[in-house]
């Protein structure tokens, strides 16, 4: 039942693109898409736990959070809404790269032989995907896939802040990482909405108005599973699960025509999943985004919502602990 629940949310952010494709088809662009939906969020996370809004107003450094979880998942939603879904997923996936480099600079930690090679790996991967078609003049390197390099690296940036902020209230960073979704997607939309580029949200109809809405219920009920999921497996098992997010998103890309998998996209592939599942398997965070609810509950929280007597409670504190809050996103 908890694998099950973690492939749920792989597979929510997975496919996440075609939603996201479809609402802009009603003339919604994804980035508003994403302010709509993490409004929603922030809602019900302030209604449940107000206090968290203080906490966040009166400490610096979540706002740096607020600015990485926002980024991540602007970048990422409007990079598969309008890009190859599959190189954008790849690309995305660059986070053990980012990662170790962050980790050096903001932690001091030092990157070993593990990461390195975790590095040589990401690194290689990312040049196979992005190496000039026969007869192409230079690295193809689009919108799209800018934005999935920038969404990897904010998310890397988002994780790196949860270990630093470890002391802070759970619910305090996970309301700067849906604050995040809503200040930084709205703050986009504003300003390329002055030179044309975003247009405003059409006006009020059933169409786009119910497929947001159901939207934010979806991301919130995929991030529920994955707190379920999370708190009843170790963080190695949560980690290599929730990577199959990429089969999910090439899979479906491939069958709705919305990415191509060539065999130079496999073998770069290939490469940086190896990147991230050799991250997971060398005891790293599990890779977690914010969505609608994300953000790991308060054990008690977590009982109330989940119980489930075969868990005992300090392993389960020690897993919550471990993990840190995500997503999704995805």
């Amino acid at each position: 039942m908890a694998i099950a629940a973690l492939l749920f949310n792989a597979f929510t952010w997975g496919v996440s693109w075609w939603p996201f494709r479809q609402l802009q088809a009603l003339g919604v662009h994804p980035l508003w898409q994403t302010t709509l939906v993490f409004a929603a969020a922030v809602g019900v996370l302030v209604a449940v736990w107000p206090r968290a809004v203080v906490e966040v107003a009166r400490t610096p450094s979540l706002w740096v959070l607020v600015l990485a979880a926002g980024t991540t998942n602007a970048c990422f939603n409007w990079g598969v809404t309008i890009g190859d879904v599959v190189r954008v997923v790849l690309l995305f996936y660059l986070m053990p790269l980012w990662s170790a480099l962050l980790a050096w600079l903001l932690l001091g930690e030092r990157a070993g032989l593990a990461a390195g090679m975790r590095i040589a790996l990401a690194l290689s991967g990312a040049a196979v995907v992005l190496w000039p078609a026969q007869g192409a003049p230079e690295l193809t390197l689009g919108l799209p896939e800018w934005l999935g390099l920038a969404g990897g690296f904010s998310f890397a940036l988002n994780n790196v802040m949860l270990r630093r902020e470890a002391g802070r209230s759970e619910h305090a960073r996970a309301l700067a990482m849906f604050l995040g979704g809503l200040v930084v997607a709205g703050a986009l939309a504003l300003w390329q909405g002055r030179s044309g580029a975003v247009p405003p949200p059409p006006e009020p109809a059933w169409g786009w108005v119910l497929g947001t809405a159901a939207l934010a219920v979806w991301f919130i009920g995929s991030n529920l599973a994955l707190q379920y999921g999370a708190a009843r497996l170790d963080a190695h098992t949560t980690a290599v699960v929730m990577i199959s997010e990429v089969l999910f998103a090439s899979v479906s890309a491939l069958a709705l025509g919305a990415g191509r998998l060539t065999p130079q996209v496999a073998a770069g592939g290939a490469l940086i999943v190896g990147a991230a599942v050799y991250e997971s398997s060398d005891g790293c965070a599990v890779r977690l985004r914010v969505a609608a609810l994300a953000g790991n509950l308060e054990r008690n929280d977590a009982a109330e919502l989940f119980p489930d007597p075969d868990v005992h409670p300090g392993r389960a504190r020690r897993r919550s602990r471990a993990d840190g809050p995500r997503l999704g996103s995805e």
